[in-house]
């Protein structure tokens, strides 16, 4: 091996130097930047090889990728209906146990206002219209079921009048008396015109009695089956302050040929000869009772609707009910001393003394609540001063059929039945002792 001296080493560095560059320009003459750009537009042959490998590689990972995500979709698709079903499933089983709470929280206390409580579903679409049960309880009487529907038309547009009647400017006298010397207010001549055209316009009835008519009206050109007395606004003294009035109704069935011209002695007749009688009351809601002599049902209007739903049948408590008697005391001078004695032992043995006004309203809570209610004869009044036709008969009716005793207490000379007193005129009058027979009784015994 040659081992070059110190001295040497320059000149081979400088030797070795120049051979370089003297090969540089002999062999490649192109620029140092030329060789970098191609170098950046070609790829080295090593460099495409590499590409070209990795494009079979990076295709074929992209068909994986679809393969899998295919394979997902398709499994999702398939799992999508056991999912739907298991969505449905658990809705299903969500309302079953609603359903169960409510069927447990009705059958805690169950009562005849669970349907306005507890507004199932259900029990709202299966609630009866009177309507239904016109059709049902007249037995096919078509003639029965226009005359009841009449009835009810009238009650719903009296009530629409009664709740439009301060806006309206309705309250207030109208400045004359009715056939009986009571003030006749606005409303009064209203209600009658509406009942009077709807059982006219029933086109089955033959005569119509009104308190607000002197005379009976006889219905020319109609031939029909039915006599209908009403009082179309019982105690409309309390309208202008917003206390609760009705109307009352009784129908009878004529006894002259039904091809011959109507007679007043169609409808004179005593009360247990009616086939049909009723109330409507107008307060806080508008409510409908009425009998056809076996039961009493109740109904009331749902707005909304437009239609009476059936709430309960009407049923008084047999022993009693509440101890609650409803008179007018202002009259207690005037009165007998059996009644006399039987208000001031109601004070003594813990009484509640309830009085509105309204005959209708009074009854209508006796008949719920239990209790008596008095309007008897005095020495002022001796046949008393509610009319039998349209007051004393339909509400006796209704009380005896709900489970009460309906009495005139002494009225000429005997203790008598309401429904037994035969009317000598059609604005004639009955004292009146209703409720239950635990109080009525009381009374008689001391009248007899």
């Amino acid at each position: 091996m040659r081992i070059l001296s110190m001295r040497s080493w320059p000149s081979t560095r400088a030797s070795t130097k120049k051979k370089v560059i003297q090969s540089y320009w002999e062999e490649d003459c192109s620029p140092v930047k030329t060789k970098k750009k191609k170098a950046k537009g070609k790829a080295s042959p090593e460099k495409k090889e590499v590409q070209a490998d990795a494009e079979p590689k990076a295709k074929a990972k992209g068909k994986a990728k679809e393969k899998k995500e295919a394979t997902e979709k398709a499994t999702d698709k398939k799992a999508e209906p056991s999912r739907q079903h298991d969505r449905k499933q658990k809705i299903v089983k969500e309302l079953e146990s609603k359903i169960q709470d409510l069927k447990k929280k009705m059958a805690k206390a169950p009562s005849e206002f669970d349907p306005y409580l507890n507004p199932d579903l259900q029990q709202r679409v299966n609630r009866e219209t009177l309507t239904q049960y016109i059709i049902t309880s007249t037995k096919g009487d078509q003639q029965l079921a226009m005359l009841m529907n009449s009835i009810q038309h009238a009650s719903k547009v009296v009530s629409n009048a009664i709740e439009k009647a301060g806006p309206a400017g309705l309250y207030g006298l109208a400045g004359q008396e009715n056939a009986t010397g009571d003030d006749v207010k606005k409303l009064d001549i209203i209600s009658n015109d509406i009942w009077i055209e709807c059982l006219q316009r029933s086109g089955v009835c033959c005569v119509l009695v009104s308190e607000e008519n002197e005379e009976p009206i006889v219905i020319e050109g109609q031939t029909g089956p039915f006599c209908v007395a009403f009082d179309p606004l019982d105690g409309s003294s309390n309208i202008d302050c917003n206390v609760s009035v009705g109307s009352i109704f009784s129908i009878y069935r004529r006894s002259s040929p039904s091809g011959a011209k109507a007679e007043v002695a169609d409808i004179l007749k005593p009360g247990k000869e009616m086939i049909a009688a009723g109330y409507t009351m107008y307060g806080a809601a508008t409510e409908l009772v009425i009998t056809y002599g076996s039961g009493v049902q109740r109904f009331a209007l749902d707005p909304a609707l437009g239609e009476f739903l059936y709430v309960a049948d009407l049923k008084m408590d047999p022993k009693g009910g509440k101890k609650i008697y409803s008179c007018n005391e202002g009259n207690s001078l005037q009165w007998d001393k059996p009644i006399v004695d039987f208000v001031e032992n109601c004070k003594d043995t813990g009484y509640a003394a309830r009085y509105v006004g309204s005959m209708v309203s009074d009854v209508h809570r006796t008949l719920l609540y239990g209790g008596i209610y008095l309007y008897p004869a005095d020495k002022k009044s001796t046949k008393g001063k509610l009319r039998v036709l349209y007051e004393g008969f339909p509400m006796a009716l209704i009380t005896e059929k709900a489970g009460g005793v309906a009495s005139t207490g002494m009225f000429k000379g005997s203790i008598q039945r309401v429904l037994d007193v035969i009317p000598e005129q059609i604005h004639d009058k009955c004292p009146i002792i209703m409720g239950a027979a635990r109080d009525v009784d009381a009374v008689l015994k001391l009248s007899g």
